[in-house]
């Protein structure tokens, strides 16, 4: 068994910062009252997500409602509320989504990533990012560097963009700091070490 990293999602105590994974994916946030409250949404095609998301919010403090979209896809929103206003002074310019200067993700983070707009792909994983957001994939792929995991953009920005991790050494790595697949995650979806 390895060690587990100082980094790692198990590694600290949950908080509601790390529910800025959704953000680097195509999670929303919207900001209410003058900086007094805030909402998370995020659109999930698949349901073990959704699972596991509401999981993820629950560890946090934060209650969030499931309902479905007119295709039929899962629809995670919390309510407006004031424990969410730092992710919105964080992540908000005015109404836009923006990548905090010196986002740095860690595994928790990351795991709430993964969670969101993970997938395997040949010989690496996929970190989906907003596609209605262009403007975050330069940044959010800088903060990957940062945080030991050189990634590079694939896909455009109107289809299905997202951050491709390669090579044995940062599969590793980011298996590592999501840790463990999540009960219903289908084989093969969830980083593991090659």
């Amino acid at each position: 068994m390895g060690q587990l990293s100082f980094f790692s999602a198990e590694a600290r105590p949950a908080r509601v910062a790390d529910l800025a994974g959704l953000l680097c994916g195509h999670g929303e946030l919207t900001g209410f009252g003058r900086g007094t409250a805030a909402r998370l949404s995020v659109v999930l095609a698949e349901s073990w997500r959704a699972r596991a998301l509401i999981e993820v919010f629950r560890a946090r403090g934060v209650s969030v409602d499931l309902s479905r979209t007119e295709r039929g896809e899962s629809l995670l929103r919390t309510s407006f509320r004031a424990d969410l206003t730092q992710l919105a002074t964080n992540w908000l310019h005015g109404a836009v989504k923006s990548v905090p200067n010196g986002f740095n993700p860690d595994g928790s983070a990351l795991r709430v990533w993964t969670l969101t707009a993970g997938a395997p792909t040949g010989g690496g994983y996929l970190l989906g990012l907003d596609p209605d957001v262009p403007e975050t994939h330069g940044p959010l792929a800088s903060s990957l560097g940062r945080a030991g995991l050189p990634a590079r953009v694939v896909g455009s920005s109107g289809a299905e963009p997202a951050l491709r991790i390669v090579g044995r050494r940062r599969l590793t790595r980011l298996a590592e700091l999501v840790g463990p697949a999540p009960e219903g995650a289908p084989g093969g979806a969830w980083p593991l070490s090659p």
